[in-house]
């Protein structure tokens, strides 16, 4: 007999777990279908602010795969513009409104979840106005494209974490005047302060006005459109704002079925993506998962865990076997020619997982300082007190600096000390590093702090 799966959302995580299940099981054996509320399926949400911005020329460009080929090289029925609306596990079954309001049932045998973030939208006055824009989805990047159209003068960004930096980048490059407003005292709240306080910087020597520690009051509208955002101490005029308050995980639809959800509002998983529900299986986004340094929980929203998330929910339905290992949060954004990554904990973040974190600062270049196109960049390490153990790290530079985050990454995932860092054999050639990589200077530094601290230097 036919076993029938049902994927809730066509992104990355879901088709991945789509495409998977099929590589192993053919149409004889396993149906699948897949519901996608949007226009669009398994695109790269991570490119939106580069296709606004317009260094990504057109929307094609972001779909990985278009529904047809999933339909005639897969036998995947991926179904665009329906929207999954409860989920009735006694039943066995889903049910399913379409773009035009019609209403069916969908029964399953396996389910998987990979329902995305929501975008945080903040319940104040006027935000409902025209010219107020999340980006979420590839459909509002569209939207956002199509105001752009319109030649806007003045752009308010509203958060200043990864998307709403991106965004700031975006308008920049459109010859917008920019604005960006986050109620936090820094940017970048996944840095620490004195981290953040360079991509303060950075934004200020784009043009953009950085209003920080500031509150959104509210957004004035005249006809029915945004004019302006307001906070505490002043008003911006606008002509249309972005908003970039971050996300949560979507797993409101879970929750209401009886699929349990953690502390951190993710879905239940084990490390092979199956909730506690019998059958049910969950990635992307909408989950919780594993910090493989703080030990805990946590929730974080990018492309590369929902479609190794995916993937394994993908193999073990499938009849193989697969797991999700963790993460040790790695991140790079990019705001013009400035980079920031991170790994791992913050100071604050490690001590409240129980840490005596040490930080130490240091400044070098991305290339021989004598070499042509050298940049400067500033590495923060933080290692634990007791053991050496590295516990995280960040950069600020400019080009060349944030991918030497994947080798501090690595460090972090097989729980090195800074003092063992210092002998890794790293590549040097005047144009990709001085002979010295500021990797290795940051770990040098941050071991000698350490041992100073321990009473051993």
């Amino acid at each position: 007999m036919t076993e029938r799966l049902v994927v809730i959302g066509g992104d990355a995580a879901g088709m991945s777990a789509a495409s998977q299940a099929r590589r192993r099981r053919g149409p004889e054996d396993l149906r699948i279908v897949a519901f996608e509320k949007g226009a669009h399926a398994s695109y790269s949400a991570c490119g939106i602010p580069y296709l606004v911005g317009g260094e990504v020329g057109d929307v094609e460009s972001l779909i990985s795969r278009r529904p047809e080929v999933f339909r005639d090289e897969f036998d995947i029925d991926l179904r665009l513009g329906h929207e999954v609306v409860e989920i009735d596990l006694d039943r066995r079954e889903v049910t399913v409104r379409d773009d035009r309001g019609g209403r069916g049932r969908e029964p399953f045998d396996q389910l998987v979840i990979a329902t995305g973030a929501v975008p945080a939208r903040p319940d104040l006055p006027g935000a409902d106005a025209e010219g107020v824009y999340g980006v979420q989805t590839l459909d509002d990047g569209v939207a956002l494209l199509e105001a752009l159209e319109e030649k806007p003068r003045r752009a308010v960004v509203v958060g200043a974490g990864y998307i709403g930096l991106e965004m700031a980048e975006a308008m920049v490059r459109r010859g917008l005047e920019v604005s960006i407003v986050d109620g936090a005292e820094q940017p970048m709240g996944t840095l620490d302060p004195d981290m953040g306080v360079l991509v303060a910087d950075a934004l200020r020597d784009l043009g953009v006005q950085v209003c920080l520690g500031e509150h959104i009051e509210g957004f004035e509208e005249s006809g029915g459109r945004v004019r302006a955002a307001r906070t505490e101490s002043r008003t911006l005029p606008a002509d249309l704002i972005v908003l970039g308050l971050g996300t949560r995980p979507n797993s409101a639809l879970a929750e209401a079925a009886g699929v349990p959800v953690g502390e951190t509002s993710g879905i239940r998983t084990n490390r092979r993506m199956r909730t506690p529900v019998e059958g049910v299986w969950a990635a992307g986004d909408c989950v919780e998962t594993f910090h493989r340094v703080s030990r805990r929980p946590v929730a974080i929203a990018l492309g590369t865990h929902a479609n190794k998330q995916g993937r394994v929910a993908g193999i073990n339905l499938g009849g193989g076997y697969a797991a999700f290992p963790g993460v040790v949060g790695t991140a790079v954004s990019k705001i013009c020619e400035y980079e920031v990554a991170r790994t791992g904990l913050t100071t604050a973040e490690a001590v409240e997982a129980g840490f005596e974190p040490v930080g130490e600062i240091v400044e070098s270049t991305t290339r021989a300082g004598y070499y042509p196109g050298a940049r400067t960049m500033k590495i923060k390490m933080i290692a634990d007190r007791g053991t050496g153990r590295l516990l995280g790290a960040q950069i600020v530079g400019q080009e060349g600096a944030a991918k030497r985050i994947d080798a501090l990454a690595v460090a972090l995932w097989h729980e090195m000390t800074v003092e063992e860092m210092t002998g890794l054999d790293l590549s040097y050639a005047p144009p990709f590093a001085p002979v010295w990589d500021p990797v290795l200077i940051a770990a040098r530094k941050a071991a000698e702090r350490v041992d100073r601290l321990d009473g051993r230097a």
